[in-house]
């Protein structure tokens, strides 16, 4: 997945600093006092920090090693440092801006330190850092100041210039020469080569090629020369970038997305075994990272895109039950109304999408009419797919009048489509598709195929140039092959089905559909040479699997063969449990040792066998809070319905919440003191840059585990959230796991 830059230009205005070496990027317009930010548990330095991680860093192992000399007095400066500047380099951008945000700690007016801060954060936040860098740039050497003015050059506007704020490509161009000034000034700076290739990656593949080697030349093991030179060849001759991507995974092997992103060249060029370990190690990865840090799936940028991508892959090697299990991983795995709703590619989303693909194509017709299988939501997007998949399902289960009505269903959305056009080419396959299948079921096998021969065409289309996991269920040159072959025409179904795999190499249910084929004409060499393919892909799918079954039994017999451009590993056989846990669950809730008003102590114990809403708030002083543990007290009847309690925790004495408890007048919680902040620190409500207590609101199983949590400048109140969790968390707790996960 080729990722934007993630330095954009920015949008905030400059602002000016609260006090000597804490910069505030607030607007003027939104003034702000240190004093009243602390009590609120905002940031003292402005909205920009508000935003990203809060506690220090650690130092991280195996993300490679790229080091960049700074100019600094601390020399601590300089690990964490090196650490911000490796991660950037593999897009960690949250844990690359914790290591900047504490180098800024240990010294604050290091130039570097807000020119590692502005291109971690990236957005709008960039552009106060990038200011800040430039106000102590003439402290560094001409190197560092030549850094600096590259994303001056590329974030921040000109002033002076008439025709008002550059476009991105303007100043990506002005960014790029910056770089070229710098490279040409200092050859032996790798990281400015380095740089300098990420900023023309699919601009000038060529030439990018060039610079990556010559970083390589220097430093063999530079995960971002890997990274780069596996972005820009991915979508043109991915074979190029087949020799980083064997050396990136290893090099960065703590790295999630290290791990995923040589899973899209396998995919691409059909290595399904390769795709398939580099996928599921880096879900490992990221279940490790998301265990041992308490933080969740919706936390992490990449774990929804990579979930879905290793159940697609799965899906190429026939097993079909893992593909199942991890789409309802996503499905499962705790919503959040900003970062994991019903937008499109939430992993919520992706996790539909995977399911839905899953099931059409290892056509579980029964378990896609079960209404319990897939939450469908009243969004466009749900709406179109349920009644696309419920007249697939109808129609291979030969109810043909339940099908036509799925069918009137999905056409009565048609009017909706003004307001959803980024669904409008997916509907429109979806509706000639349907009316296709509808016509061959009515024996018109004619107009079916002609039909189904436009929709494969736009299908096509629609997927050629993207190596993400395809928009729609199915390859639909896969189905027009089948319904040549129902029809008795093999001459076209091989067509269909080489055409299919023009589209996905190696793709196990197009080999099935050409073993048929050949040997239908006769032509049992061929048909051996797709079956000796399908074998190999298929090793560890499942068993009863119906397009290996339909291949079987026309008789053919060949010995398994790869014929993928590098020797591959088999996914059954390698073992990954090195890289983490294979699934995903809510995590331990760490220790709680509070004390009640009597000054009694109280855990987390008390509490098994019931939902804990725990609340992390300023004291009495914060007017925030007092309102967010009103509405609380307002849902009394819903905590009790639910089997949950709320625990309201703050630094007043056990003596102080004593004397005013019933001016709080919060009846359904439970008001409890973290007197040195130990328990606040433990629950990831404390900010270790700035020494302040932070807003949390966490909900903890009755199992004592954590399954969502919430933390900031701001308290949480959406408390009709929190009722439709706590349902979600009685539900998936009183019900064992139907599936299982792979067992690799």
């Amino acid at each position: 997945m080729l990722r934007r830059l993630r330095v954009l230009p920015c949008l905030i205005a400059a602002a000016a600093a609260a006090q000597p070496g804490s910069p505030r990027l607030s607007t003027p317009s939104q003034p702000l006092s240190a004093g009243d930010a602390y009590k609120q548990g905002h940031s003292h330095r402005g909205p920009a920090y508000d935003v990203g991680p809060r506690e220090k860093p650690w130092e991280m192992k195996h993300i490679g090693h790229t080091p960049f000399p700074i100019t600094h007095k601390n020399a601590e400066v300089q690990k964490w440092f090196d650490q911000g500047v490796a991660l950037l380099h593999s897009f960690w951008d949250y844990e690359a801006e914790r290591a900047f945000r504490w180098c800024l700690k240990l010294e604050p007016e290091n130039a570097m330190c807000y020119w590692g801060l502005a291109r971690a954060a990236g957005g709008e936040r960039a552009g106060g850092f990038v200011r800040e860098a430039a106000k102590r740039k003439h402290k560094v050497t001409e190197r560092e100041r030549l850094y600096i003015e590259a994303l001056e050059a590329q974030v921040l506007p000109e002033t002076l210039r008439d025709r008002g704020p550059m476009n991105f490509d303007e100043r990506r161009r002005k960014y790029r020469r910056a770089l070229e000034t710098l490279v040409v000034k200092y050859p032996d700076d790798v990281e400015a080569k380095a740089l300098l290739a990420y900023a023309n990656m699919g601009d000038d593949r060529f030439g990018v090629e060039l610079m990556i080697r010559q970083v390589l030349a220097i430093d063999a093991e530079h995960p971002g020369a890997h990274h780069y030179r596996i972005h820009n060849w991915n979508y043109h001759e991915p074979e190029q970038a087949l020799e980083s991507c064997a050396r990136y995974g290893k090099i960065a092997s703590g790295i999630g997305h290290a791990l995923h992103m040589p899973g899209h060249v396998y995919s691409t060029v059909g290595m399904w075994h390769e795709a398939a370990i580099s996928m599921d190690s880096a879900t490992r990865v990221e279940k490790q990272y998301m265990k041992d840090r308490l933080t969740f799936p919706f936390n992490n940028w990449n774990y929804g895109h990579n979930r879905a991508y290793l159940s697609y892959i799965q899906e190429q090697l026939g097993m079909a039950g893992a593909a199942i299990f991890g789409a309802r991983q996503l499905i499962d795995a705790p919503l959040d109304p900003q970062a994991n709703s019903d937008n499109t590619y939430s992993s919520h989303s992706q996790g539909i999408n995977s399911m839905i693909r899953a099931l059409v194509k290892f056509e579980r017709w029964n378990e896609l009419l079960d209404k319990q299988t897939i939450p469908w939501r009243n969004i466009f997007m749900d709406k179109m797919n349920k009644a696309y998949v419920e007249a697939r399902a109808h129609l291979g289960l030969a109810a043909v009048d339940k099908a036509e009505q799925a069918v009137q269903e999905h056409g009565k959305l048609k009017p909706e489509l003004e307001k959803n056009k980024n669904f409008e080419p997916v509907y429109n396959v979806q509706a000639t598709e349907l009316r296709a299948r509808l016509a061959l079921a009515k024996g018109e096998t004619l107009l079916g195929l002609s039909l189904l021969s436009g929709a494969a065409d736009k299908q096509f289309e629609m997927q050629r140039g993207d190596n993400d996991p395809p928009r729609y269920p199915e390859s639909l040159y896969v189905a027009l092959g089948r319904a040549y072959l129902d029809a008795k025409s093999p001459v076209l179904a091989v067509q269909a089905f080489e055409k299919a795999l023009t589209l996905t190499r190696n793709d196990c249910f197009a080999l099935g559909g050409l073993v048929e084929a050949h040997s239908a004409l006769g032509e049992r060499d061929k048909a051996r040479e797709a079956m000796a393919r399908l074998l190999h892909v298929s090793a560890a799918g499942d068993k009863g699997l119906r397009f290996l079954e339909r291949a079987l039994a026309t008789g053919i017999k060949a010995e398994p063969r790869d014929q993928s451009p590098r020797p591959q590993r088999n996914y059954a056989r390698t073992t990954l449990d090195r890289y983490g846990p294979s699934a995903w669950e809510p995590y331990a809730a760490p220790a709680l040792d509070v004390r009640d008003p009597d000054g009694k102590h109280v855990t987390l114990e008390e509490y098994r066998g019931k939902n804990v809403i725990l609340v992390f708030y300023l004291g009495r002083e914060c007017l925030h809070c007092m309102e967010q543990l009103k509405k609380i007290g307002g849902r009394k009847d819903d905590w009790e319905r639910l089997g949950a309690v709320v625990l309201a925790i703050s630094s007043n004495q056990p003596e102080d919440n004593a004397k005013y408890l019933k001016d709080m007048k919060v009846p359904a919680a439970r008001i409890l003191s973290d007197r040195s902040f130990e328990n606040a620190r433990r629950f990831k409500s404390y900010d270790d840059f700035e020494e302040m207590e932070l807003h949390s609101t966490i909900l903890i199983d009755k199992k004592g585990r954590v399954y969502w949590g919430r933390n900031g400048g701001e308290p949480f109140a959406d408390m009709n959230f929190l009722v439709k969790q706590l349902e979600r968390m009685n539900e998936l707790t009183k019900e064992p796991e139907k599936l299982i996960p792979a067992g690799n």
